[in-house]
């Protein structure tokens, strides 16, 4: 039988490839220049089960303050997503705006709105148009639908500063899919899942072990991404299963394919991130243990001077070393080798291969740090730091 390491994502697919799922995106107001603002993603079943990541930022959105608080059931029936506004540091009407919107899903659908998940993203501080939303529920839910146009339109719907709409999905020789839509283009340096995120999966999974394959997935894809170091107030990955395939996979095989799913969709928020003109993945080895591989990456991705570097194709490693130096994690300088698109720049703490020899000129560069104390071991994606992403966030609010 095939593995999943042998399967790869189609990203002209998305959140409606699993059995059970409706999707549409629309504008309806929300946003002043026009471009889609409102998606909806309905599970019809048969199941209903869901599991959640959130922000760990501890100042939360509206939206996720009431998304964890139905997620305790571990049952949805639909997300209401909108763009253009974060609904974040809006106080109790704020939180009141979340909970009415989850209402007006819960009506047209026929259901509860503990049922519902509702998720923001846009600028924070501002109230949302609720006369635009109320009415936007009922004509984005009258343009539901399943395929490759519903899935992209879904996608689209979620855009605030991301130039694509970034989706995937996997089919499993047996019969069973997973797919999905995020988006995040800067505030990304995701402590749980990303900025938005959502996943379906047709296959039968229990409450439990959807909640252990989500957390599982997500450590090693959009938890290991770091775009800027900023982890936002709005940051939720709902996963939800309609179980409509019948199938249902060993708990490891269906982790691997939600894994495969969530990598791909990090990767395009990675290749989509504001300004962004180099792509780098910084793997650190023998680390202690796999928290610090993952701390003393971190630390390197998200270092202003190494980014500036990375920007100017300067194989700089002495900033890569003085990054992992201050990462805080158990180490010995003497035991520190440093590798740059296979240049071997820094050896045992030391000068080691002429640093000129480290060809930074395309848009991939593969840093590789070696602790040499213990097994630990961790990729974290991230990108540089350009004059277009400074120009960016500083008009970001006007």
């Amino acid at each position: 039988m095939t593995s999943s390491e042998d399967l790869v994502p189609d990203i002209s697919a998305g959140v409606t490839t699993p059995a059970g799922f409706r999707a549409a995106g629309l504008h309806v107001g929300v946003k002043t220049n026009g471009n889609p603002d409102l998606t909806l993603v309905v599970n019809d079943g048969p199941a209903d089960v869901a599991a959640g990541v959130f922000t760990t930022n501890q100042v939360k959105a509206a939206p996720v303050l009431w998304s964890q608080e139905v997620l305790k059931q571990r049952r949805l029936r639909a997300v209401v997503l909108n763009s253009g506004g974060a609904n974040a540091c809006t106080g109790p009407e704020g939180f009141q705006d979340s909970h009415a919107t989850a209402e007006k899903v819960a009506e047209v659908l026929g259901v509860g709105a503990v049922e519902v998940g509702v998720c923001s993203t846009g600028l924070i501080g501002e109230r949302l148009p609720m006369d635009k939303i109320i009415p936007g529920v009922d004509a984005v839910h009258a343009a539901l639908g399943r395929g490759a146009e519903a899935s992209l339109a879904a996608a689209t719907a979620v855009m605030t500063t991301d130039s694509k709409p970034k989706q995937a999905a996997l089919t499993h020789p047996d019969g069973w899919s997973v797919g999905g839509f995020a988006k995040g283009a800067g505030m990304c340096a995701p402590d749980m899942a990303t900025m938005l995120a959502v996943i379906t999966t047709d296959a039968v999974v229990e409450a439990d072990a959807l909640d252990k394959a989500l957390r599982t997935a997500v450590d090693v894809t959009f938890n290991s991404l770091d775009v800027d170091g900023g982890t936002s107030t709005n940051d939720t990955l709902l996963l939800l299963s309609s179980g409509a395939s019948g199938h249902r996979p060993d708990l490891a095989g269906f982790t691997a394919v939600l894994t495969e799913v969530a990598r791909s969709l990090t990767r395009q928020l990675q290749r989509d991130a504001e300004g962004a003109t180099k792509f780098v993945e910084v793997t650190v080895t023998g680390a202690v243990d796999d928290g610090q591989a993952k701390q003393t990456a971190r630390v390197v991705a998200e270092d202003n001077l190494v980014k500036t570097a990375l920007f100017g194709s300067d194989p700089n490693w002495g900033r890569i070393a003085m990054a992992v130096g201050r990462s805080g994690v158990t180490m010995d300088q003497s035991e520190l080798d440093i590798t740059v698109n296979g240049i071997t720049v820094c050896r045992n703490g030391m000068r080691g291969d002429d640093r000129s020899l480290a060809d930074l000129s395309g848009t991939d560069i593969d840093v590789r740090i070696s602790l040499g104390a213990g097994a630990g071991r961790a990729t974290v994606y991230t990108t540089d730091l350009s004059h277009a992403y400074v120009e960016e966030n500083s008009a970001y609010s006007s």
